[in-house]
């Protein structure tokens, strides 16, 4: 099988198209595979190190608060979709498959010029710009959670969960002694998604401190932009801090409660293991999506929710504290998690390509 495949921007669109890659090699391993990122962006940096031939096209993002911007990205949108046709007439795919992130509305739309076959995948509950956009130029619409369904054109969609789900799945769990944490110890995981965050940063900073004496341990993830940040905090011997990890799903793995935003990854993962959650969405992503996918989890009461604006010492860690010290509400929110978890997502995806190619 010949595939190009599209996605980035953030960790949310290109760890699940890495699943869908990886997986495709497991069933294909003579796949030719072709990855068409941005220039400027994670996947650019990501890709290549994994061994896969990547592309990189300039495009921008749409700039909401200053619409006189989006002239010239506008211009620089057609100039993707040339440069798009140009590379996937160049590789001439059996199919051409869109993840999501800005790049990928001129990658589809030159696919769709070539007559090529297509598959997208939405990993949120509310689909992104680019994917409503693209889903008329699509054979076939991949989404993560099952009441997206109904969001796109009648007939197209399919429930398959988000790929990242059966990695999470696939991988062996840290020892706790390896990060210097006791193993008899229960384990409380902050991030606030693949970047980190500004505004988050501060409040973090303010609450570390109050960890000092609790029973159970703390990594906070802080993203590489805001590590030093945390320096001149004295921090308890209970909390760590770490800018980046690579393999977070390891650490989840063996991770008790989870703090972090709702994106489409992170709902992926935690529901993959059944991992109880405190989720805290963003609120400056297209149509509120976090929000939405949050509320997925807390109708089936397998996460709670703090909103950002209600966010500190005094609300978070007594949430922590209620859900650790609950045994009966605890295992609840574990086994509700776990129920929402699609267990053979990303060979589900790679089934609906096979039958779109096969059509």
């Amino acid at each position: 099988m010949r595939i190009v495949i599209t996605a980035g921007g953030t960790g949310g669109h290109i760890y699940p198209a890495i699943a869908i890659l990886e997986k495709i090699k497991e069933y294909e391993p003579g796949s030719e595979i072709l990855y068409i990122g941005t220039t400027d962006r994670m996947e650019k940096d990501i890709i290549p190190k994994l061994g896969y031939s990547y592309v990189g096209i300039e495009m921008k993002g749409l700039n909401r608060k200053k619409p006189l911007q989006n002239i010239s990205v506008y211009f620089t949108f057609r100039k993707a979709i040339k440069e798009a046709m140009r590379q996937i007439k160049k590789f001439h795919p059996d199919i051409v498959v869109g993840v999501g992130g800005y790049i990928s509305a001129p990658v589809i739309i030159a696919a769709h010029k070539l007559k090529c076959k297509i598959l997208i995948h939405e990993q949120n509950s509310i689909p992104g710009i680019t994917n409503k956009y693209v889903s008329k130029y699509a054979n076939r619409i991949c989404v993560s959670l099952p009441d997206t369904v109904s969001k796109f054109p009648k007939g197209k969609a399919i429930y398959t969960g988000n790929p990242r789900s059966e990695q999470i799945l696939d991988a062996k769990p840290i020892q706790k002694k390896d990060f210097g944490l006791d193993e008899t110890r229960k384990l409380v995981v902050i991030f606030m998604g693949s970047l980190g965050s500004v505004t988050m940063t501060q409040r973090l900073r303010e609450l570390l401190p109050s960890f000092k004496n609790k029973n159970y341990q703390v990594i906070l993830i802080t993203g590489k932009s805001y590590y030093k940040d945390y320096k001149k905090i004295k921090i308890p011997d209970n909390v760590g801090i770490i800018s980046y990890l690579d393999n977070l799903i390891e650490l989840l793995k063996r991770t008790d409660l989870v703090v972090a935003r709702a994106g489409a990854s992170t709902i992926a993962e935690i529901t993959a293991i059944g991992l109880p959650a405190i989720l805290v969405p963003s609120p400056y992503v297209t149509e509120n999506h976090q929000m939405k996918n949050a509320q997925e989890l807390e109708k089936i009461q397998a996460a709670s929710i703090l909103e950002e604006k209600d966010f500190s010492k005094d609300t978070l860690i007594p949430m922590i504290d209620n859900i650790l010290g609950d045994n009966v509400l605890y295992k609840k929110m574990k086994k509700s998690s776990k129920k929402l978890g699609v267990a053979d997502s990303a060979t589900r995806v790679y089934r609906e390509i096979k039958k779109v190619i096969g059509e």
